[in-house]
């Protein structure tokens, strides 16, 4: 196992923002991640959420602009934010645009050249970070999840495709239905080639038709929101496919809301109540 160094440690709260840095054998390069640790892991072990960032983000988006270190405080709750893609690796056309490669790995496992000799954020999330994390802080082994678009889309086939490992998932504006729009076909051609029968393993709708879900599913999706109202988001076509398998979702359209951090923060608070909720159970 990869030795972490602390990066930067920050006060908040009365608990600690750290930030640490490790070589990441899964991606092949060296990493950053971010954990917030509440007061109550001074003395006991606390639950974890895991939240995954969207697209362009890093570990420091979600610490810095949702607000959700007063909560998690007063709550005792742990929170770890991933980069969104391997870094320094340099790979030819990997910075050409936002919406795919750099900060934009889709939290796949890529089997198609050169993107398959890092980009496999999946296995980083689920697996070797995992790891990480119970080898160095004083977590108690229970564990949810949640994001925001792109890391929406990671949140949910994550808890999707390993029931029983998050004892929740929610989601703000979560790209729902990847194999049917613009950012999905780009990231899922790109990273696992044309045969897109292939691209199920790692679209929301398609996972929740083929084997359901053990959890329910909380989403947030702001209607003034412009990549909702351009068809990349489609949370109607995750709540269609929840309905037809059987699993509850609760869908709240919030009005007038956009896609930023003014509408995560707006609502952070709910989430955490709601994942610490289930955390406890």
């Amino acid at each position: 196992m990869s030795d972490i160094e602390l990066v930067s440690a920050t006060k908040s709260f009365g608990g600690w923002l750290k930030r640490y840095k490790h070589r990441s054998q899964v991606l092949n390069c060296e990493m950053i991640f971010a954990i917030y640790l509440p007061p109550a892991a001074d003395e006991n072990d606390v639950p974890l959420l895991w939240w995954l960032s969207g697209l362009t983000c890093t570990d420091e988006n979600f610490m810095q602009k949702a607000g959700a270190q007063r909560t998690a405080a007063e709550l005792g709750l742990a929170m770890v934010c991933p980069d969104t893609s391997p870094r320094g690796t340099d790979l030819p056309g990997e910075h050409d645009s936002y919406d795919f490669g750099s900060g934009a790995g889709f939290y796949v496992n890529a089997t198609r050249a050169p993107w398959s000799q890092h980009y496999r954020m999946y296995d980083y999330v689920t697996d070797e970070l995992p790891a990480l994390l119970r080898d160095h802080f004083p977590l108690n082994g229970r564990e949810a999840i949640s994001g925001h678009s792109m890391g929406g889309h990671g949140a949910l086939i994550c808890a999707l495709k390993n029931p029983g490992r998050y004892t929740s998932v929610s989601a703000f504006a979560p790209i729902s239905h990847p194999m049917q729009c613009p950012w999905g076909e780009k990231a899922l051609n790109g990273y696992l080639g044309d045969d897109q029968e292939s691209w199920k393993a790692w679209d929301a709708c398609e996972l929740i038709k083929a084997n359901g879900s053990s959890l329910a599913l909380m989403v947030d999706q702001g209607n003034a929101d412009n990549f909702y109202t351009d068809g990349q988001l489609q949370p109607e076509a995750l709540s269609a496919a929840c309905e037809e398998a059987g699993v509850p979702i609760t869908l709240r359209m919030q009005p007038g809301y956009d896609h930023s951090y003014f509408f995560i923060a707006s609502f952070i608070d709910d989430h955490l109540k709601y994942h610490f909720h289930h955390l406890t159970q």
